[in-house]
């Protein structure tokens, strides 16, 4: 973990790796958009509102991911002191909040035609929500941490509190009678059907490559800014 620790080291890899995953997830999201728009029939169900799925289910995971992994980088932090630890958790809060927001609206859009209502506040529904909010005081603590360029112990401590909501979310609709359905893919098996199921894998693929560019930029942004606030420091001291 301690390999890439030096920022220059980081930086070396982080430069084609950004390349990398958003030329490669814009490529799979286009083909798994252009499956699941076109070459996929409707739900015999919900019709073509099906099809939101390609957007909202990645959207979800992404969500999720995200708090997971501001809470791994603030654990590091805490207890490592990983020196890009706290760079990395606030990388991760704007497109994870982006995401948890693409969730719910998608899944409002998804919830008129199939459930007859664009919300309802179940467990799901609700812990997403708590979970964008915890993202915004997220992102509002770092944007106020003196730590130039990584974030403070009070911030990484609230990246591991809000963890707590993760099993939340995830066990919501089998802890309480939901609005929302129950997983449609598990370790059993998928609830999808499979011509409607394959053009999924490259949305998800491609969503979580296109989330590792975006975190990439903003941490390349984040150190080049914490450099220039160094070197602006060191000739006002001159």
């Amino acid at each position: 973990m301690h390999a890439f620790a030096n920022p220059a080291k980081f930086l070396r890899l982080a430069r084609p790796l950004t390349a990398i995953f958003g030329i490669g997830g814009a490529l799979l999201i286009a083909i798994g958009c252009y499956a699941g728009l076109v070459l996929t029939p409707p739900d015999y169900l919900q019709g073509d509102a099906v099809r939101i799925l390609y957007i909202h289910v990645p959207a979800a995971w992404l969500s999720m991911a995200g708090w997971s992994g501001i809470a791994i980088a603030s654990l590091a932090q805490l207890v490592w002191r990983h020196p890009l630890s706290g760079v990395a958790a606030r990388a991760v809060a704007v497109p994870g909040a982006m995401f948890t927001a693409i969730c719910l609206i998608t899944g409002a859009i998804w919830g008129r035609p199939t459930w007859g209502t664009y919300w309802q506040w179940d467990g799901r529904m609700t812990s997403v929500l708590v979970l964008l909010f915890l993202y915004i005081g997220y992102i509002a603590l770092a944007s106020n941490s003196s730590e130039r360029g990584s974030v403070s112990r009070v911030t990484a401590i609230y990246g591991l509190v809000g963890a707590i909501n993760l099993p939340i979310i995830k066990y919501s609709v089998q802890w309480w009678n939901t609005l929302h359905q129950a997983p449609s893919i598990t370790l059993k098996g998928s609830a999808i059907s499979s011509e409607l199921l394959w053009p999924l894998g490259f949305t998800v693929l491609g969503f979580s490559f296109l989330f590792g560019a975006i975190l990439l930029m903003r941490m390349r942004a984040i150190l080049a800014g914490a450099k220039v606030e160094a070197r602006l420091a060191r000739l006002a001291a001159a």
